[in-house]
C-alpha cells in the first residue's frame, strides 16, 4: 500500500474516519458534562480525533519537562490537537475556532481562550487571561505567528505573549512542527470541511514534532533579546544550521 496515495472517491474509510472524528467530539462534550477535569477530556479528545483521521504524531527527540509555556510554528487547525495529545494545557486560539463545526462546541465548553488578533482590546484581554493562567501555574500553548503557513519560514510574530513570559520569568520551550503530507497545512481561504475531507482521504498523515531547548528569561538582559532568542530558536534555518 502506498501511504502517499489517497483513498479513491467512494472508498468507505474516509467516511468512517469522519464519522469517528465527529463521534469523538460528541464524546468530548459528554465528558465535559461529567466529573472529569476539562484538561483530561481535551487530551483524550485530541488523541481520539488524531487517531480517527489517521494522523500519526512523531516526536523527534526527548520532550523536556519544566517549561510552562510551549511555543510552536503553525501549519493547520490540527496543530493544537497534536500538542494537546502530548500534554494537558491551556490553549490560546484565534476566535474563528469557536465557530468551527465539530470542534468549536468542544473548545467553547472546555473553556479555551480565544483572541481576535485584529482587535486590540481582544488581544489585551487574551494577554490578561494568559497572565492569570501562568500565575496560577497553568501550562499554556501558544502559536505566536497568529496564522497558519506552509512552514518554510516564520510569519511575523505577535510578541505580546512572549514579552509577558519574560516579565513573569516563565520558562519556555520552542517547537518546530513539520508535516510530510502537503495536504496537512491549512492556509489561505480554504474552508474547514473540505480540508477535513482531504485529511480523511489520506491513507496516512505523519506530523513530526521537534522540541527545541528550554529557554529561561534570565538568559536575556531585556525583552528585545528575549524575543530575538525565541524567534531564532523557531526559525527553520536555525534548525538546519544546528543539524550541520
Amino acid at each position: 500500500m502506498n501511504p502517499s496515495r489517497p483513498y479513491p472517491a467512494g472508498h468507505p474509510v474516509p467516511l468512517l474516519r469522519l464519522a469517528r472524528a465527529f463521534a469523538g467530539t460528541a464524546w468530548a462534550l459528554g465528558c465535559l458534562q461529567g466529573a472529569q477535569p476539562a484538561r483530561v477530556c481535551l487530551q483524550r479528545w485530541a488523541s481520539r480525533t488524531l487517531a480517527a483521521l489517521g494522523i500519526e504524531v512523531a516526536l523527534a527527540g526527548e520532550l523536556p519537562g519544566g517549561a510552562q509555556l510551549w511555543l510552536s510554528n503553525h501549519l493547520s487547525w490540527v496543530d493544537p490537537l497534536v500538542y494537546l495529545s502530548l500534554r494537558q494545557s491551556q490553549v490560546l486560539a484565534k476566535s474563528e475556532v469557536a465557530g468551527y463545526p465539530g470542534i468549536g462546541p468542544g473548545a467553547l465548553k472546555a473553556g479555551l481562550r480565544f483572541v481576535n488578533r485584529e482587535n486590540l482590546f481582544s488581544r489585551a484581554g487574551a494577554l490578561r487571561r494568559m497572565c492569570q493562567d501562568q500565575r496560577a501555574g497553568e501550562d499554556v500553548l501558544l502559536f505566536p505567528e497568529g496564522t497558519t503557513t506552509r512552514g518554510p519560514a516564520l510569519a511575523p510574530l505577535y510578541e505580546g505573549g512572549l514579552r509577558m513570559a519574560y516579565r513573569l520569568g516563565v520558562k519556555t520551550l520552542t517547537f518546530r512542527l513539520v508535516a510530510e503530507d502537503a495536504d496537512y497545512p491549512w492556509v489561505g481561504d480554504q474552508s474547514l470541511l473540505p480540508h477535513l475531507r482531504t485529511m480523511a482521504q489520506s491513507r496516512r498523515t505523519r506530523v513530526t514534532v521537534r522540541p527545541g531547548r528550554i529557554l529561561d528569561p534570565v538568559e536575556c538582559p531585556d525583552e528585545e533579546q528575549w524575543v530575538r532568542l525565541i524567534r531564532n530558536q523557531m526559525e527553520p534555518l536555525f534548525e538546519v544550521a544546528n543539524a550541520v
